[in-house]
């Protein structure tokens, strides 16, 4: 089987950059056609404007609000219409007793309710359900039919819970209504039973009293449902992680739902947030560890939701919006304009620099430079249109920091190269020689600027957030683009005539760089340059601006050694000289 050389195994790489490329830029201009994706990255409150909201808050026993649980509030609300960390939504108090949220853009409906739905999150059981249409005025149920109670309710899950007031009211409930799917004005009591609708299926439950709140929910996620056996299935579920207590508590409640069996109402438990039921699962086995997984007919975005509904829905204060207005820009669109200069001047200042340093070896970095910026430019419009990434001032900055990071990976690259020149090899093994070196470098760098991204962006909030994201996914590219693009277009670089055989005008010629003359075989040198072969004895470098450039470059080490060779040779001279005299 033939081996595949390196200028195959270069071209192959290209088309795989080629082909993440074209999948990057497929997925966007589907997102634009069936979505709602842009071409364009969406700015931040900062650039753009956007809409203001001052949120009074309700505590649901009639007491004054804490600063406590108002600084709770504003962290929750934070991380619920700021989930990704980037949307640079900015979220304040005012005097001790209003929440202010200001919001790039106009917030959709969904945005909108998640702010507002911020009562304490409640697990009831269910003691009966059906179609959520109440029936027709002239055909209510008979009084001497209604359910009566016959004893006290011994648990939560005891049909004596039902009285004739509450069925009839269960009846009357129409959740076909849109009003009957806004949020509670007063909250059930915890300690009674309640009526609800859940929006997804339209159905009506009677609901027990709360027998796990929300605040026993450590943290709540979603993935793809695993079965018994371990093996992913291809269906969505929610996981939920309760507390000690929580744990206890709710391995008592599904021992108890468990035993109803399947079909009976009873073995179902509701999960309520301001009034509404989020899902109504049925329990499918007793849960001792605290961690049940909720699985149906749930899609990705669905499950999502509800995971983040749980995660975040533990809040003992609900809030209604008080007033709402359209925010200008705080910065605009000039300052927009003055950073894109500004990143425009330092790439112009980078492409200059190479072109000076490294001649026609410059315009390599400067196509990684713009391979880079495309996959960058990408992967900001896909993540604005997945995870409502918005792209702040902080963020063009970080943008803009990172060009000369990027560059600084081609510059180790190709000083690499030419040191392997100035040693005498070719540029062939040079490419290679000089990448093994310099991959390591890279690596170890774009390491510790991923790091300092890392750490800055979980340590700091708002605009600062946006600048340590923009850095790390820059830094992500500069590994795509020196790994797939520049490396392999060297490779096929070094196999032509014009870099190959060392060119004044190419940046790697040796006799220029103040390298020793390549070797030729059989005991000859040919110096750079030059088309004649000559005897090693008459081999010298003619350029004194070279040997300067050489000498300046040698290592302590190395100039030692240099010294050394050069006193030896001194003595050697005289010896000869005596020996003729």
């Amino acid at each position: 089987m033939p081996r595949t050389g390196p200028g195959t195994a270069a071209k192959r790489t290209l088309v795989w950059l080629g082909v993440l490329t074209a999948l990057l830029a497929t997925l966007l201009g589907a997102g634009a056609h069936w979505s709602t994706a842009s071409w364009s990255p969406r700015l931040a409150l900062d650039l753009e404007g956007g809409t203001q909201m001052i949120l009074a808050p309700r505590v649901q026993d009639g007491s004054e609000i804490t600063p406590e649980q108002l600084d709770q509030a504003v962290e929750i609300i934070r991380q619920r219409v700021d989930g990704s960390g980037v949307a640079e939504a900015e979220i304040s108090t005012q005097s001790g007793q209003n929440v202010i949220v200001s919001l790039p853009g106009t917030p959709d409906a969904q945005t909108r309710d998640l702010i507002q739905a911020s009562a304490q999150m409640e697990f009831r059981p269910v003691l009966t359900g059906g179609p959520g249409q109440a029936p027709a005025a002239e055909t209510p149920t008979p009084e001497d039919q209604l359910p009566q109670p016959a004893a006290e309710p011994k648990d939560a899950s005891d049909p004596n819970w039902i009285t004739p007031e509450l069925y009839q009211e269960f009846e009357a409930l129409d959740c076909l209504d849109p009003a009957a799917l806004e949020p509670a004005e007063e909250p059930a009591p915890a300690d009674k039973p309640m009526v609800a609708c859940e929006p997804d299926t339209q159905g009506k439950y009677i609901l027990g009293p709360v027998e796990v709140p929300g605040t026993d929910i450590s943290t709540a996620s979603y993935g793809l449902e695993r079965s018994q056996g371990g093996q992913t299935l291809n269906s969505w579920a929610v996981n939920i992680d309760f507390n000690d207590e929580g744990t206890e508590v709710f391995r008592e409640v599904t021992e108890r739902l468990y035993a109803f069996g399947e079909g009976d109402p009873r073995n179902q438990f509701a999960i309520v947030l301001d009034g509404r039921i989020v899902s109504a699962p049925t329990t499918n086995a007793v849960i001792p560890d605290g961690n049940p997984s909720i699985s149906g007919s749930f899609t990705e975005e669905s499950a999502a939701a509800l995971a983040e509904q749980l995660k975040y829905g533990a809040l003992p204060i609900s809030f209604e919006i008080q007033s709402e207005q359209q925010i200008s820009a705080t910065l605009g669109a000039d300052q927009l304009r003055l950073g894109l200069i500004a990143g425009l001047i330092g790439l112009l200042l980078v492409a200059a620099y190479s072109m000076f340093q490294y001649r026609l070896l410059g315009l390599v970095t400067i196509a990684s430079l713009v391979v880079a910026g495309v996959l960058t430019y990408l992967a900001i419009c896909i993540l604005g249109w997945t995870e409502n990434y918005r792209l702040s001032l902080a963020g063009v900055a970080g943008l803009i920091v990172a060009i000369g990071q990027t560059a600084d990976s081609f510059i180790v690259y190709f000083e690499r190269i030419r040191d392997e020149l100035r040693e005498g090899r070719g540029l062939v093994s040079a490419v290679e020689n000089g990448w093994r070196r310099a991959k390591r470098t890279v690596l170890a760098s774009k390491a510790v600027n991923l790091l300092a991204a890392l750490v800055l962006y979980f340590v700091a909030v708002g605009n600062v957030r946006g600048f340590a994201f923009t850095l790390g996914l820059t830094a992500i590219a500069d590994l795509i683009v020196v790994f797939l693009f520049t490396h392999p277009v060297l490779r096929l670089l070094a196999r032509t005539k014009f870099f190959g055989e060392g060119h004044p005008w190419s940046g790697l010629d040796p006799s220029r760089l103040g390298g020793i003359p390549l070797y030729r075989g059989a005991g000859r040198l040919r110096q750079p340059g030059e088309g004649t072969v000559k005897p090693v004895t008459v081999a010298r470098t003619k350029n004194k601006g070279a040997s300067a450039e050489a000498e300046r470059r040698l290592t302590i080490a190395e100039r030692r050694r240099a010294e050394q060779q050069k006193a030896l040779a001194g003595r050697t001279g005289s010896s000869q000289k005596e020996t003729n005299e």
